[in-house]
């Protein structure tokens, strides 16, 4: 009787683990197997294996663009990161504050930008805003202003972009973990003579962490892995700025799909999920022993 509900259970299932299979397993183990070809749109039938050519390429060739892309990526994931939480923190007390009028009306507002395609919003950034012809910016400024021609610029304006799509889900986030406090906690300390700072760092701060974590652990893994924002901002097809700004997946996107260098993107996408799986591995471990 066991064996045949356990056999039934397998049958239910193996429709969804051949699906699964298909679109997520399947496809690491292909671009495993590419990374160690030489396999580019002239060698795409006949490609040869060229072992860990690729793999050297990227991490050991300093001129390859991979090391200055990597970094570029740490550091756009802690700016950005670092930025959302203290801004986040801030709104989201002041949306707590007892008293405040129209705070759903605020709230509303505030998750307007979550709610428009990601897509939408950029480009209505990129030619609504930094249009160096009719852009509002320049405009209110009265100046002609190439934001997005210069590496420095271009990265201020796609951080200022990411942080519209992003800092809604961070402060619906900690909005929710501010309601969750004792208030007790704030009157015992009004008691003792806390002030602001002190009740910020003493019991928000610490109150908040457990309820925060998951969503910083997603949002460093979402900031790690973009793409749509640089892309669309400075290197679409047709309207390149003049940036040469790469994160890693928008280095690998331009392998692939530019220089059609399969194998070597290949490679470059590998490093990618071994680092991001790493990372969550010390995150878990470290949220273990916490």
């Amino acid at each position: 009787m066991m064996k045949k509900n356990n056999m039934r259970a397998y049958l239910v299932s193996a429709p969804a683990m051949i699906f699964i299979g298909l679109i997520v397993i399947f496809p690491i183990i292909y671009t495993f197997f590419i990374s160690f070809t030489n396999m580019n749109t002239y060698h795409w039938f006949n490609y040869d294996f060229v072992g860990l050519k690729n793999y050297q390429n990227a991490l050991l060739v300093f001129d390859s663009g991979f090391l200055n892309a990597i970094l570029y990526t740490v550091l756009w994931t802690a700016v950005n990161m670092i930025m959302q939480l203290i801004i986040a923190f801030v709104i989201a007390s002041f949306l707590n504050i007892e008293g405040l009028k129209l705070r759903r009306l605020y709230k509303t507002l505030l998750m307007f930008p979550w709610a428009m395609p990601g897509y939408i919003s950029i480009l209505i950034w990129k030619t609504g805003m930094f249009n160096s012809s009719f852009g509002l910016l320049n405009q209110w400024l009265g100046t002609s202003i190439r934001w997005l021609s210069s590496d420095l610029g271009a990265t201020i304006c796609c951080t200022v972009v990411n942080l519209w799509l992003a800092l809604p889900f961070m402060i619906m986030i900690m909005d929710g973990g501010l309601k969750s406090i004792d208030k007790s906690l704030y009157e015992s300390a009004t008691i003792d003579g806390a002030g602001c700072i002190r009740k910020a760092v003493s019991i928000t701060i610490p109150c908040l962490k457990p309820i925060i974590g998951p969503a910083v652990v997603i949002t460093v893994f979402t900031t790690f892995k973009t793409f749509d924002v640089i892309y669309l901002l400075t290197q679409q097809v047709g309207s390149q700025t003049g940036a040469r700004i790469h994160t890693i997946i928008t280095y690998t996107y331009e392998n692939a799909f530019i220089t059609n260098n399969y194998g070597y993107s290949s490679a470059i996408s590998i490093i990618i999920f071994i680092l991001l799986i790493l990372f969550y591995e010390m995150t878990n471990r470290r949220s273990k022993l916490c």
